[in-house]
């Protein structure tokens, strides 16, 4: 199988575009860039990429195998190129919709998500752990199928390369028609805001279509500042507590919990808990539906006051406490 990769070709244009970035928000958005935030972005990228290649043999070997029992003799027709990279954007979306909605393969994928800023660097913020979280197995129909093992990888390398340049707040919107069709950096902000109206929306690789489908497409309010990050933060520059803190945490819950809810804690979605301590993300949403409609609804203060029941009067001034001195 030919060895060639156009991730590899493409880290030159990489560098020089976070530079000129860099640039912009020096001028015109200073607080883009962090410069610990930043180094540690890099330090995920160098390791994301030694960890790909250590990997890249035995999946590729995997995908050759599973090559031998497919259905159809596709072969290497320039037809067959738009068909491979339209359906490995599709395998993309559904992988990315389950690393969101499994906590096993979110381990791995949080990784992305990490960083409170939005900027090309952030993109860089590639997972060490694919390989072990099983990742890959995503592209298994697309051999299976028919499609040439060295075809579909480098259709996935150029699926990368795209979602390069969306990570920028530097461009607000695209024009109507590309908006459309096309995942743009005003789409995939809102898949990285943390905003409960955002959560798990806009799963798409290249082409925003899929979650216009699917139903989990929601367009960026201008009127509503985006959050970057993760339901809960952080809170620290540690490189290596960013890579593994939700394995941590997986394998702290598989200890305590019970033995029946143990499955649940690799499988549901990342947030839920068998005693209803924690939030899911479709429960953080929920929460602000309901606080919006009433915003929005004209009785809502009312529906508010019914819900407290009855309050004690506000005191007056002459009854108020003294504020201390």
């Amino acid at each position: 199988m030919p060895d060639f990769d156009p991730v590899a070709w493409a880290v030159p244009a990489f560098v020089a575009l976070v530079l000129l970035e860099m640039l912009w928000a020096r001028s015109r958005a200073p607080a883009t860039y962090e410069p610990h935030d930043t180094a540690i972005s890099l330090a995920f990228g160098l390791g994301s990429t030694v960890a790909g290649a250590v990997a890249a043999g035995a999946i590729a070997a995997m995908l050759v195998w599973l090559h031998q029992f497919r259905l159809f003799e596709i072969g290497w027709q320039w037809w067959a190129w738009i068909l491979c990279f339209v359906l490995d954007d599709l395998a993309y979306y559904s992988f990315h919709r389950l690393a969101h909605r499994v906590r096993w393969f979110w381990a791995s994928h949080v990784n992305h998500h990490s960083s409170q800023h939005y900027n090309l660097s952030t993109a860089l913020r590639q997972s060490w752990t694919g390989f072990f979280a099983i990742s890959f197995i995503f592209r298994w129909p697309l051999v299976l199928i028919g499609l040439d093992p060295a075809m579909v990888l480098f259709c996935g390398g150029l699926n990368l390369i795209y979602q390069f340049w969306i990570h920028t707040e530097a461009v607000r919107r695209m024009p109507r028609w590309f908006e459309a069709v096309m995942n743009t950096p005003s789409h995939h902000r809102v898949h990285h805001a943390t905003n409960p109206r955002y959560l798990d929306r806009n799963y798409a690789g290249t082409f925003i279509v899929w979650d216009r489908m699917f139903g989990t497409f929601e367009p960026e309010c201008d009127e509503e500042r985006i959050r970057y990050g993760i339901v809960k933060q952080l809170g620290s520059f540690n490189l290596f507590w960013a890579i593994f803190h939700e394995w941590v945490g997986i394998a702290r819950d598989l200890w305590h919990a019970p033995w029946r809810h143990k499955a649940s804690y690799l499988l549901r979605e990342p947030g839920w808990s068998h005693d209803g301590s924690r939030e899911t993300s479709d429960m953080i949403r929920a929460r602000w539906r309901e606080r919006h409609s009433l915003r929005q609804d004209g009785t809502g203060y009312d529906r508010e006051r019914q819900k407290r029941g009855p309050q004690p009067p506000s005191p007056s001034p002459a009854e108020a406490p003294a504020k201390p001195r």
